[in-house]
């Protein structure tokens, strides 16, 4: 029997989950010293700005209060992936450890996502942590790409070469 989520505490599930993924692409591109890694930390951050601003527009909850204002505030630094970046910063991070903490945490909201979904009856709410899912999976893909670069392993649109050959 699966769990029902009503539609309100699914939205407030994916704004706080929004939130931290927008604090943490934020923060790793502030130390991001590769440019073209701060712009993929920036795009996803900016991304996780539209995702947070659509959730928003549909909750009707009050203890976010208005979204400029919710936005604004300090990231939640007891986030377990926050702080894994902090951690990172304080050993001497670069894009690939950065990198490598988005990957794990992309991946696990992929798999929490899932589950839930699995187990949401109602359609409107299934639906809810569906579209997260697609969404996170492009995130998880375009941060796997940026990593083969910054590891100078074979890029995606390189493979078929390799394998021609």
């Amino acid at each position: 029997m699966g769990r029902e989520y009503s539609i309100q505490e699914a939205l407030k599930l994916a704004i706080k989950g929004e939130k931290d993924s927008m604090d943490f692409y934020r923060k790793a591109s502030s130390v991001a010293k590769d440019d073209r890694a701060k712009k993929v930390f920036d795009m996803l951050a900016n991304e996780e700005v539209g995702h947070l601003k659509a959730f928003f527009d549909h909750y009707k909850g009050g203890e976010f209060g208005d979204i400029n204002a919710y936005m604004a505030q300090p990231p939640d630094t007891k986030n377990p992936t926050y702080m894994a970046l902090m951690k990172a910063i304080d050993d001497g991070t670069h894009e690939q450890q950065a990198l490598e903490i988005a990957l794990k945490e992309e991946k696990a909201c992929i798999d929490q996502y899932t589950l839930l979904a699995k187990d949401i009856i109602d359609p409107l709410v299934k639906n809810i942590f569906t579209q997260v899912v697609k969404e996170t999976q492009k995130h998880y893909d375009l941060i796997e790409d940026e990593y083969m670069r910054v590891m100078k392993m074979v890029d995606k649109s390189d493979q078929d070469i390799y394998v021609r050959e």
